[in-house]
Formats: C-alpha cells, sequence, structure tokens
C-alpha cells in the first residue's frame, strides 16, 4: 500500500492559519497581556501642591493624559501645601497618588508618622531645586545675609520649608528668631516680595517655576547662590544625605539676565502611593507617566529629566510590586 501525502496546498493553509492566530495573539498580548487584569476603572485622588506650583501643573498634564490612556479611570486632584502634606494625605487616604520630594519622604518615616510605614514609589520623576530670590538690588548674597529681615519661607507643611530650615540652620541662622519668617506658600510670596512686604524667598521646585518666572518679568531679581551650604548641610545628619549640589544654568530663567550659572542644592522628587493600592492600576499610571514625559515635559519643563533609566532609583522608598512590574516589562 502506498503511503499517504498530506496534500502541499492544505498544509501551507494550515500553516499560513497558525502563523495568522499566531501574530493576533501576539498582537492582543502587546495592547493588554495577559497576566494583566481589566483596564482600571473607577476615581483616584492625586495630592499636588499650591496653585503656581509645579506639582499643580505637573497634576494637571498628567490627569489629561491619564484621561486618554485609561478612560474608565476619573482623576480627581487635590491642592495641599507641599511634600510633608501630600504624605499625610496619602496616608489618611484623602489622596491614592502624590508627589514628595526624598528628603520629606525621609523625614516622615524617620518621624515615624501614620501610616510611613505604608509608603511606596511608582517613580523617580525629576529634581528640585533650591531657590532663594531676592530684588536685583538687594544686598544679600548669602543664606546668612538674610538675618533680621523679612523671609518667605514655604506654607507649613510644605517641603519648601522643610528644607528652608535646614539651611537656615546650616547658615547659622535661628528659624524663628534669626530671621522673621513668613509662612506662606509660592502663590503668594512673589507678590509679597514685589510690594515690599518681604525681602527674599526661599522656593523648591523644577525648572522653571512659573511664578518665578513671572516676577522675573515685572520686576528686577536675582538668585543667590547656596552652594556654600551643602557640606554644613550634610554634616547635620543621615536626613540631609539626599542633598546634592547643583547648578542653575542661565537659561532656566532668561529673564533675569544672570552673569553666569548659580550654585545651589537639588533634590529628587518621588511619585508615591501606598502599599495595598492596587498593582494594575498602580502599573498603569507608572506606564503613563514614563510614556508621557515629552508631552507633560511640553508643559512643565523639569518633566522632561523623567527617564525610565532612572526611574527606579526611589530611596528612600521601595518599589510598589504594580511599578516594578511595568519596568521589568518595559524596554529602555
Amino acid at each position: 500500500m502506498l503511503p499517504r501525502f498530506a496534500r502541499p496546498g492544505g498544509r501551507r493553509a494550515a500553516r499560513a492559519g497558525a502563523v495568522a492566530a499566531a501574530v493576533l495573539a501576539l498582537l492582543l498580548w502587546s495592547l493588554w497581556p495577559p497576566d494583566r487584569g481589566p483596564e482600571p476603572a473607577g476615581e483616584i485622588t492625586v495630592a499636588t501642591g499650591v496653585p503656581t506650583g509645579v506639582y499643580e501643573k505637573y497634576g494637571d498634564v498628567l490627569k489629561e493624559d491619564l484621561g486618554q490612556d485609561l478612560p474608565a479611570l476619573k482623576v480627581r486632584l487635590r491642592h495641599s501645601q507641599g511634600s510633608l502634606d501630600n504624605l499625610r494625605q496619602l496616608a489618611s487616604g484623602k489622596a491614592d497618588f502624590t508627589f514628595a520630594t526624598a528628603d520629606a519622604v525621609a523625614t516622615y518615616r524617620d518621624r515615624k508618622q501614620p501610616g510611613a510605614g505604608r509608603l511606596r514609589a511608582c517613580a523617580r520623576l525629576y529634581d528640585d531645586y533650591m531657590q532663594l530670590v531676592v530684588r536685583k538690588d538687594s544686598r544679600v548674597k548669602s543664606t546668612r545675609d538674610l538675618a533680621g529681615l523679612r523671609v518667605g519661607v514655604g506654607a507649613d507643611g510644605s517641603g519648601v520649608q522643610l528644607i528652608a530650615r535646614r539651611l537656615l540652620q546650616a547658615a547659622r541662622l535661628d528659624f524663628d528668631k534669626g530671621i522673621t519668617p513668613v509662612r506662606v506658600g509660592i502663590d503668594r510670596m512673589p507678590g509679597l516680595l514685589e510690594n515690599g512686604e518681604l525681602d527674599a524667598f526661599f522656593w523648591s521646585g523644577g525648572l522653571s517655576t512659573n511664578a518665578v518666572k513671572a516676577l522675573g518679568e515685572r520686576l528686577p531679581i536675582r538668585l543667590v547662590q547656596l552652594g556654600d551650604l551643602i557640606e554644613p548641610l550634610h554634616r547635620m545628619g543621615r536626613q540631609t544625605r539626599y542633598y546634592r549640589s547643583a547648578m542653575m544654568p542661565t537659561d532656566a530663567y532668561p529673564e533675569l539676565n544672570a552673569p553666569g550659572v548659580v550654585q545651589t542644592i537639588a533634590i529628587a522628587n518621588l511619585l508615591v502611593t501606598r502599599d495595598d493600592t492596587d498593582a494594575d492600576l498602580t502599573e498603569s499610571v507608572t506606564r503613563t507617566v514614563i510614556k508621557s514625559r515629552d508631552h507633560i515635559g511640553s508643559k512643565v519643563n523639569a518633566a522632561q529629566k523623567v527617564d525610565l533609566r532612572t526611574a527606579i532609583f526611589t530611596d528612600p522608598l521601595e518599589l510598589h510590586a504594580g511599578a516594578r512590574r511595568y519596568y521589568l516589562s518595559a524596554k529602555p
């Protein structure tokens, strides 16, 4: 009996069908891998910051991009006084995601504040630059020259005030007695300086900050160097190890016509959530943050520094399980 052979045309058709099925399966997996749950839905709250600050602007644009990527998810934004207030809102359940500087996170944990052990990171975002703003004709050349002056130090609960206190201590100035501290945020400090009610103000934010930029267009101002304080800061303890020496380039605020770069201090910003936040949700939010860097960066200059290769360095927090899953799957 002669052996039977399959018809060539039938075999080719079967192979073509198998290849088509494999391609379709791969396409479906790439759109929504099988180990991920359904697209996140419901409502989340993101705590941002004070009006006119970088956190607020970043939150506004991130909300737009989350709306495109996750249409079933409603995103609410919530104002705050800054990093420490953000962490309190997050830990108490008033927010699901927030922004905070690394030093504020370390301080919140070291002080054993409520919910500190449940904080987890999604990404390292961009660096804040500490800015000491004065009128151009001011006699202030360093932080030590602030003695006896009216100084905007940021609102209570803000990361600005946390750093300002440490800078003043490093300069051997008492926060309550060495200066007259004015505890307001970036939404008010520029106006107070312009009206003569402040002699200087501290601000910690990404470059450039719209409120400082706008002030420089109305009033001759300059930025005071802070580079001489980095060593005294580092001698103050382990919480200050998150500060690093940095330079503010002249093109950060071209309207100031600065003669050269300004030595200052920088600190990393983190996107933070809690350990009980859904892993699929956290993975999706992290994906949008990284994927939308260019779009967000077109409206928030500081966001241009978000990078997949550095986003995982979130000291002092460990990554949330969902964020870790995203980074393991992402290609640099």
